[in-house]
């Protein structure tokens, strides 16, 4: 039998406390079997240029132009930040393109046929969450 162990850091003072969840049943978590560090994670960068891609999900896009959101690509609850890595605004395309797109905090669609593309500021950072395939919040360093 396979023996569980829990030891502190002899450096460290605080206290950690594991306690089992008020319930009857037996629960089993199997961890895996190799080297894990848990917490902080860091974020990956994506090369995307033009046109934002499921293959962006969970990264930052660090930009040197402007950026596209495509409608009908992503899925309810993926989050794509931006980086505008220049020394001007960048334009975020939303018109014709994602349905509704609403900037954090309005409601106005700056998306489809009636709406109006986006300003990422100089240096800004926009986060991008989509609430289904055909539209999003941005919320950040945009106008």
């Amino acid at each position: 039998m396979s023996a569980i162990k829990v030891q502190g850091n002899a450096s460290g003072t605080g206290t950690h406390t594991i306690q089992s969840a008020n319930t009857n049943s037996n629960r089993t978590a199997t961890l895996p079997d190799a080297d894990t560090t848990l917490g902080f994670l860091n974020v990956p960068v994506s090369s995307t240029t033009t046109t934002m891609a499921t293959s962006d999900v969970g990264k930052v896009i660090s930009l040197s132009a402007g950026i596209t959101i495509p409608n009908s690509t992503f899925s309810a609850g993926d989050v794509v930040s931006l980086y505008n890595n220049t020394s001007g605004n960048l334009t975020i395309t939303t018109l014709n393109q994602i349905a509704t797109a609403y900037v954090a905090g309005t409601n106005t669609n700056r998306g489809g046929a009636s709406g109006s593309n986006l300003t990422l500021a100089t240096r800004g950072v926009a986060t991008v969450l989509f609430i289904s395939a055909t539209e999003c919040v941005i919320t950040g360093n945009v106008s």
